[in-house]
C-alpha cells in the first residue's frame, strides 16, 4: 500500500546538511597539508597533482591500509583525533620501505549516522599525519550509511601515493651476509593485533578503559590510541649519509612476518632478544592473557616499527643520525647465510 506520508533521504537517514557541514569543517585542516604540485582544492571530482621535474625516472608507488580494532578503543574511549594518524602512517611507512617519497592521501571514512564534530576530529588527526609525512590530503569520501554500522562507530580506510626515481629504489636485493639490522622504536603496539589486546584486557580481564595503570604511566585508554609512528622523516635523514640496503615496516605479524619479504634467497635474520627496550604494555598483555611468546612475535612490533638494513661499518654512524634526530635506534640484529625467515637469539 503506497504511504501518505512523505519520505525523504533525511528521513531515511542520510542528512546532506550535515555532509555539507561536516566539509566546511575540515576545509582549513586540509588545505594546511597542501604541497605546491596539488592543482585542485577540496570538493572536485578528482585531485590533480602535478610530479615534479626532480626525478630523472620516477616510479610512482601506492599503498592502502586501514586502522582496524584500534577503532574500537576510540569509540570506547570517545577520543577520535589520533586514529586518522593511525590511518597515514600505515600507508605511508609501507611506502617509504622502498625509498618512495609519500606525495599524497586520500581517506574513506563511512559511519551509520554522520557526526560532523567527531568526524571532523578524525580528519584533524588524518591531516597531522600527513603534515608529519610530508604528504598533502587532496581528497577522501564520506559515506553515510543509516543501518550499516553500530551507532557512534565509523570505518576508516586511507590510500597513500608516492614517488621513487628508478635507481634510486630500495628493493633488499643488495642485503648480502654480515649486514646489519636496526630497529627503530615504536611509539608501542601502533595499529595490530588490538582484536587480542581487546580481547585479553577487556574481554578476559575486564579492564575499564579509563583506568590509570601503574607500570604503564598512563590510562589504558592514552596507552592504547598513541599513534603508530611515522618514520618519513627517520629515511630523510639517512637517506643521503648512508648506503641503505633494505627497510621494513613492522606490522601484523610482527618482526617474523615482515622482515624477510624483503630479503634476497638464501639469506635470513638473526634476531638478538634484550638488544632494544620492550615497552610494558606488551608485558601487561602478555603476562594477563598467558599469551604465549611465538603469539606475541607474530602479533605485535614488540617495541620496534621500523627496521632498516646497512653495512656493518655503517651502524654507528646510523644510530647516531637517528638518535640525534628523534628516534631511538638500536642494533638488533645480523643477515646471516643459511637462516630461513627470522632466527632469535
Amino acid at each position: 500500500m503506497k504511504s501518505n506520508k512523505s519520505i525523504t533521504y533525511k528521513k531515511s537517514g542520510v542528512n546532506i546538511d550535515e555532509g555539507d557541514r561536516f566539509v566546511d569543517l575540515i576545509k582549513p585542516l586540509v588545505r594546511k597539508t597542501f604541497r605546491p604540485e596539488v592543482m585542485t582544492d577540496i570538493g572536485s571530482f578528482g585531485a590533480f597533482f602535478r610530479l615534479s621535474t626532480k626525478h630523472i625516472n620516477p616510479i610512482l608507488v601506492s599503498g592502502t591500509d586501514g586502522v582496524g580494532t584500534k577503532l574500537k578503543i576510540a569509540f570506547m574511549a570517545d577520543k577520535h583525533d589520533t586514529v586518522g594518524i593511525d590511518l597515514v602512517a600505515m600507508c605511508v611507512n609501507d611506502i617509504l620501505t622502498c625509498g618512495a617519497e609519500p606525495l599524497f592521501f586520500l581517506d574513506y571514512f563511512a559511519t551509520g549516522k554522520l557526526k560532523p564534530e567527531k568526524a571532523a576530529q578524525v580528519v584533524k588527526g588524518i591531516a597531522a599525519g600527513c603534515a608529519e609525512a610530508g604528504c598533502a590530503l587532496v581528497g577522501g569520501e564520506t559515506a553515510e550509511m543509516p543501518g550499516f554500522y553500530e551507532p557512534g562507530e565509523y570505518d576508516l580506510a586511507g590510500f597513500a601515493v608516492g614517488v621513487v626515481d628508478r635507481k634510486q629504489v630500495i628493493d633488499g636485493k643488495k642485503i648480502s651476509d654480515g649486514d646489519a639490522i636496526l630497529g627503530i622504536a615504536s611509539s608501542g603496539i601502533h595499529s595490530n593485533g588490538y582484536s587480542l589486546v581487546r580481547k585479553v584486557l577487556f574481554d578476559a580481564q575486564r579492564m575499564k578503559i579509563r583506568k590509570v595503570l601503574p607500570e604503564l604511566g598512563t590510562s589504558l585508554a592514552d596507552e592504547l590510541l598513541r599513534p603508530t609512528r611515522i618514520y618519513v622523516r627517520a629515511f630523510t635523514t639517512l637517506r643521503k649519509k648512508i648506503g641503505i640496503k633494505g627497510m621494513a615496516h613492522i606490522t601484523g605479524g610482527g618482526i617474523p612476518g615482515n622482515l624477510p619479504r624483503i630479503f634476497p634467497r638464501g639469506v635470513g635474520a638473526e634476531i638478538v632478544e634484550g638488544s632494544w627496550p620492550v615497552p610494558p604494555i606488551f608485558d601487561l598483555v602478555r603476562e594477563q592473557g598467558n599469551v604465549p611468546k611465538e603469539d606475541m612475535r607474530r602479533t605485535f612490533n614488540m617495541g620496534l616499527g621500523f627496521m632498516i638494513v646497512v653495512e656493518p661499518d655503517d651502524i654507528r654512524k646510523s644510530l647516531t643520525i637517528l638518535r640525534k634526530n628523534g628516534y631511538d635506534s638500536f642494533h638488533v640484529g645480523t643477515i646471516k647465510k643459511g637462516i630461513k625467515g627470522v632466527r632469535y637469539a
